[in-house]
Parts: C-alpha cells; sequence; structure tokens
C-alpha cells in the first residue's frame, strides 16, 4: 500500500468515525455506592393477584373460625370488598379451609403491609403501628387451651390450628422488639427457616440453626416502591425471583415443597398486582413556588441516590455503604446476612428452578426510591426518625421520642409524625435510639441546607 493510500485509509476511517452516533457515558456514580443489576420477573394477572392477596389460602392452618369470630366478633367494614365468611372480619385476617376441611381464620399479608392513614386504609403502606413488644406464643398456647377445652386434643379442629400454634410458639419469643412501632419479620424468617428441612421444607420440632438472640428491629417499606427495584430488603440481599420471596410467607404453616409449590403458582399474579399500586397522593395543599424550589435543591443534592421523578422519572438502584450513609448498621448484618440463614436459603427449594430466588445480602443500604415518601414516617430502616424535617437535619433528631399512634396525628409542616421529646427510654412506647440497632444516626446529607432550603426541598418532597 502506498504512503497516499495509507493515508486515504486513515482518514476514511476516522471520518467513519466522526459520522457514528455519539455513545453516551455512563454517569459517574455516587461516592460509596454500588449499581445492582436487574433480574427478570415472572409476569401475572394484576386481579387475581389481588384476590389471592386477600382471601387466598397461602397460610393454610389458624384459628378455628367459630373461635374466632366468638373472641373477636365480626367486622363488617369490609374495606377490601371481601365475599362470604371474608367479609366479616378484619382485614388483616383471611378465612380458608384447612387441608382437612375445618374453616379457619389465618393472617396475611396485610398485617404488615397495610395501614390506615388519614382514616382510609392504605395497601401496600407499611405498617409502621404494630406492637411485638410482647411474646406471641403465650397467645398460641392460650389458643390451644381453648381448641382443647371446646373440642378436645383429637379433634379435626386441634388438627387444623397446629401447624399455625407450633409455628407461633417457636417463633415467639425471638420477635419481641424493644419498642412498638418497629417490625421483626427479617428475624422471623430466619427462625422458621431453621425449624424447615432444606429440602422439602417439612417441620423440625428443634431448630436446627443457632440464630443470635437480638431482634434487630426494621421499618416495613411501601409496596409501590417495588416497581422500581432490582433487590428486595434493605441490605438488596433479596436477588432473582421477587415473588418467590414473597410466598415465604408460607413457611409459617406449610407441610411441605408440595403446598409451597401450589401457593408460588399464585404468587406471580400478586406480584403483579403489587406492581400496580401507586403511592396516596399529599391530602394537602402545597405551595408550587416552593415546590419549584425543592426540586432544584433535590436535584443538585438527591437524585444521584435516589431517582428523578415526573416525566422523565428514573431510578438508579444503588447500594450505598455503610461508611457513606452512616446509618444503624445493625440490620445490613443481621437476619438476611445470617450465614447459616443464607446458606439454608441459597440450598433450599426456594433457591431451585424454575424461578429460583437466591439471597446475596450487600455491605449497606439501598438508596429506596421517594415516591409517596410523606406517607411512610417515620424514616430510615429502623424508622428512628420521626419526621423528614428531622430527617434532613440530623441535629434535632430526638434520642427518646414519643407518638400516639393515632394515624392521623400528623405534623404537616415537619412532614411525619406529631411527637413529644422524652428524657429517657425504658417504657415500649417511647423510641429509644441509644438502643443496638435502634439508633438514628447518619444519613447527615442534609445538614447544610439553612431552614428556608430545607423547607423547600420537604415541600418537593411531599409532591413525589
Amino acid at each position: 500500500m502506498t504512503t497516499i493510500s495509507l493515508i486515504a485509509a486513515v482518514l476514511l476511517l476516522l471520518t467513519c468515525r466522526n459520522e457514528m452516533p455519539a455513545v453516551p457515558e455512563e454517569p459517574e456514580l455516587p461516592i460509596g455506592t454500588t449499581p445492582i443489576p436487574a433480574s427478570p420477573q415472572r409476569t401475572g394477572d394484576p386481579q387475581a393477584g389481588y384476590d389471592y392477596l386477600v382471601a387466598g389460602n397461602y397460610i393454610r392452618s389458624g384459628i378455628p373460625y367459630s373461635v374466632f369470630v366468638n373472641t373477636f366478633g365480626k367486622d363488617t367494614k369490609n374495606e377490601l370488598g371481601r365475599s362470604g365468611d371474608n367479609a366479616e372480619i378484619n382485614y388483616e385476617f383471611t378465612a380458608v379451609d384447612a387441608p382437612n376441611g375445618v374453616r379457619v381464620v389465618a393472617p396475611n399479608c396485610l398485617q404488615c403491609h397495610a395501614q390506615y392513614l388519614n382514616g382510609q386504609l392504605v395497601v401496600g403502606l407499611g405498617n409502621s403501628t404494630y406492637d411485638f413488644t410482647t411474646d406471641q406464643s403465650q397467645n398460641a398456647a392460650l389458643l390451644e387451651t381453648v381448641i382443647k377445652a371446646f373440642y378436645g386434643s383429637t379433634s379435626p379442629q386441634w388438627e387444623a390450628a397446629k401447624n399455625f400454634t407450633r409455628a407461633v410458639k417457636a417463633t415467639g419469643p425471638y420477635l419481641i422488639t424493644k419498642v412498638r412501632g418497629v417490625n421483626p419479620a427479617d428475624k422471623l424468617a430466619a427462625v422458621l427457616a431453621a425449624h424447615r428441612d432444606v429440602s422439602d421444607l417439612s417441620w423440625y420440632d428443634e431448630s436446627q440453626m443457632s440464630l443470635p438472640a437480638e431482634v434487630v428491629p426494621s421499618d416495613v417499606p411501601a409496596w409501590w416502591l417495588l416497581k422500581k427495584k432490582n433487590a428486595m430488603f434493605y441490605n438488596a440481599a433479596g436477588r432473582k425471583d421477587f415473588a418467590r420471596f414473597m410466598m415465604a410467607s408460607n413457611l409459617l404453616t406449610v407441610s411441605d415443597s408440595t403446598e409451597a409449590r401450589d401457593v408460588d403458582n399464585h404468587f406471580n399474579d400478586v406480584l403483579a398486582y403489587i406492581l400496580t399500586l401507586q403511592p396516596p397522593a399529599y391530602p394537602g395543599a402545597l405551595d408550587q413556588a416552593q415546590v419549584e424550589k425543592g426540586r432544584v435543591i433535590f436535584k443538585e443534592n438527591c437524585e444521584s441516590c435516589h431517582g428523578t421523578y415526573g416525566a422523565e422519572a428514573a431510578y438508579p438502584n444503588l447500594l450505598v455503604s455503610l461508611d457513606r450513609v452512616g446509618t444503624d448498621p445493625q440490620l445490613a448484618q443481621a437476619n438476611f446476612a445470617y450465614p447459616e440463614f443464607v446458606d439454608w436459603y441459597n440450598r433450599s427449594w426456594f433457591s431451585k428452578n424454575p424461578n429460583a430466588a437466591r439471597l446475596e445480602p450487600g455491605e449497606g443500604y439501598i438508596a429506596p426510591p421517594l415516591d409517596g415518601i410523606w406517607a411512610t414516617a417515620p424514616y430510615l430502616h429502623n424508622g428512628s426518625v420521626p419526621t423528614l424535617e428531622d430527617l434532613l437535619n440530623s441535629t434535632a433528631r430526638p434520642k427518646y421520642w414519643k407518638r400516639s399512634f393515632d394515624t392521623s396525628d400528623y405534623d404537616q409542616t415537619k412532614a411525619g409524625w406529631n411527637y413529644s421529646v422524652e428524657t429517657s427510654g425504658g417504657s415500649t412506647s417511647v423510641y429509644d435510639t441509644t438502643l443496638p440497632g435502634y439508633g438514628n444516626q447518619g444519613h447527615t446529607f442534609g445538614d447544610f441546607l439553612n431552614d428556608t432550603d430545607r423547607a423547600a426541598l420537604i415541600e418537593y418532597l411531599k409532591s413525589l
């Protein structure tokens, strides 16, 4: 090739390269963050999913229907629009037929994943009012006494309640929280797994794992955020099939993996329903000038981790390291990070194809989407911060605080629960941030804001 030909070839190559569309540069990740990869998810029928969620038999053992109604009475509000027996019991429970045909009432997912807010039941809002400060195993023992007295210990009613009562007796002592309003559900999964065969999920009376005694609290995240997430749970441990993780509520009473497969066949529909949920709109008037000012502040300081909203919504799915976010580390290091539980889960029926799920605990916390954040007080992964104003000013966070648990007792200015500052803890009605796992430190990214800018940012957050 001549020199002229070589030069011509190089020029042609450069010309072609210049005509090729520019490849956009990958955005620089915020310091201390790691992207979470997406996994394909099953699709399903949202209406069928709703019906199964509120009336399905994913928990097939419980309190005999007659005992339940005679003890608690009937509830005719029927907020869920259910029919038959279910139209007359509280939304947190579902009447189903046990495998032996006895009608029982079992807890359902809405015990933790629904809450009243300003007089309305909001399905998908994490329940921040529940009280787990007592040992529920005592209630199971009392239920056995009642069933034995009325029906006998060899009766169909006893058999129908057996799986439920044995699970509550086994787990109750391990699920006692220090204060009201936080949730021990992550620990529940580990304790139930400790009593289950890794292959067929059959029950062992004795625990097969040595689990730590501490109960690390969590705040139940809103279901409507899931549509944006590439992983479940605060430490991003839940990878691959989300529906398989969700149906693990069946571990409470499941007889074996045959039953689990039947339940699993419905939870793609439940996932499809959950992915349709939208956050409730802020009920108050918004100052649009403040909203726009807050939008600019959010764009400059928050969106790189928490994403963008509106017509061009995007969410980055980032795991933020413990060193970077600085919040209480115990939840990231417990429950879904217990080595024995992770090993059990990743060898168990839940990890098998098709629709396998897997635990891959991260060294940090997901920076969550903020849709409907006004409704999800209290804040941080352990519910240790009562309002958005306190979240955005760590110096103002109360060490000990108390709220009424009236779900209309809302501070419109601070965006969160009205609360009183207390001088000490020790009561289950007082949130004590000095307790291990209950700390309110970290996420100091709003501390530099002045009061005016912080108020504008809060007004914008209310609009999401």
